[in-house]
C-alpha cells in the first residue's frame, strides 16, 4: 500500500532580494521558520538564492540536517524564446518527494509562492496529483501594497509587467486606467527595478490627472514607503525611484 502523500508547503520568502539582508524574524513568523527548518525536500526558482535563505533560517531555527544533504530541484523552465509549455511530466516529477510521504517545500525569490510566480503550475500539479497544498503566513508585496495605497481594495488585479516598447505601454497604460474607471477597480503592476524611473515617467505622461496613482517601494525594508496621490500631485511634487529596489505600482481612473 503506498505511502499517504506528504504536503506541499508553500514557504514564504522575505522581500530583500538585492538588498541588504534584515532581521528574518521581523518578516517570516518564528512558526513559519521551524516548518522551514524541518523541512529535507524543496522546489525553488533558484537553488543558490534557496541556500541563502536556509542559511538566514538555520541562524535562528537549526536545520534538521546539514544544507548540503537537503534536496533542493529548481523550477522547469521554457527555453527562452519557445512557446513551448513545461511538459505535465515535469512537475509531476517533482512533487515525487510528496508522493513518496514527505512534506515538500516551495520557495519564491521573493514573497509568497504562487503569486505572481511560476510555482503556481506546481501547485496546480499538486491539486491534480492529490498532494495537500498548504500556504504558510507570509509578506506579499501585492497585497502590502494595495493595504498602503488608499485605492480600492474591494475590488482589484495584478496585471504583471507592462510592455517595454514605449507605444504598446502607452497603449496599454490607457487601456488599464479606462477599464478601472469603468469598473473602479485598482490595477497593480510591477516593473523590473531598474527601468522604475522609466515606468514612473511614463505613468506621468500617459494619465489622466485625476487617476490616482500609488507607488509602493521597498516594503517591510529599512526606509521602505509608499506614496499615494493623484496624477497631477505626482506632477506637481515629483519623486525620484530608485533603480535597484523592487516596487509595485497601483492606478485608480
Amino acid at each position: 500500500m503506498p505511502p499517504a502523500p506528504g504536503t506541499l508547503l508553500l514557504v514564504p520568502n522575505t522581500l530583500d532580494l538585492g538588498a541588504e539582508a534584515g532581521d528574518l524574524q521581523e518578516v517570516l513568523p518564528l512558526g513559519v521558520l521551524r516548518r522551514a527548518a524541518a523541512l529535507q525536500h524543496w522546489v525553488a526558482e533558484d537553488a543558490r538564492s534557496a541556500r541563502a535563505l536556509l542559511k538566514r533560517i538555520d541562524a535562528v531555527v537549526p536545520l534538521a540536517q546539514p544544507l548540503q544533504a537537503t534536496n533542493i530541484v529548481e523550477l522547469p523552465r521554457p527555453r527562452k524564446g519557445s512557446r513551448e509549455s513545461v511538459p505535465a511530466a515535469a512537475w509531476s516529477a517533482l512533487l515525487q518527494p510528496a508522493l513518496d510521504g514527505h512534506d515538500l517545500g516551495l520557495l519564491s525569490e521573493a514573497g509568497l509562492p504562487a503569486v505572481a510566480d511560476p510555482g503556481s503550475a506546481l501547485v496546480a500539479a499538486a491539486h491534480a496529483a492529490g498532494v495537500p497544498v498548504q500556504p504558510l503566513a507570509g509578506a506579499s508585496a501585492l497585497l502590502l501594497a494595495l493595504a498602503a495605497s488608499g485605492l480600492n481594495g474591494q475590488s482589484f488585479a495584478f496585471v504583471g509587467y507592462l510592455p517595454q516598447d514605449a507605444a504598446a505601454r502607452t497603449a496599454r497604460l490607457r487601456e488599464l486606467e479606462a477599464l478601472s474607471r469603468r469598473l473602479q477597480q485598482t490595477q497593480l503592476f510591477i516593473e523590473t527595478p531598474y527601468r522604475n524611473p522609466a515606468l514612473l515617467a511614463a505613468l506621468l505622461a500617459t494619465l489622466a490627472p485625476g487617476t490616482r496613482l500609488s507607488v509602493s517601494c521597498g516594503l517591510t525594508l529599512p526606509g521602505g514607503w509608499t506614496r499615494s496621490d493623484t496624477v497631477a500631485g505626482w506632477r506637481t511634487r515629483a519623486r525620484e525611484l530608485p533603480d535597484r529596489v523592487p516596487a509595485v505600482f497601483g492606478l485608480l481612473g
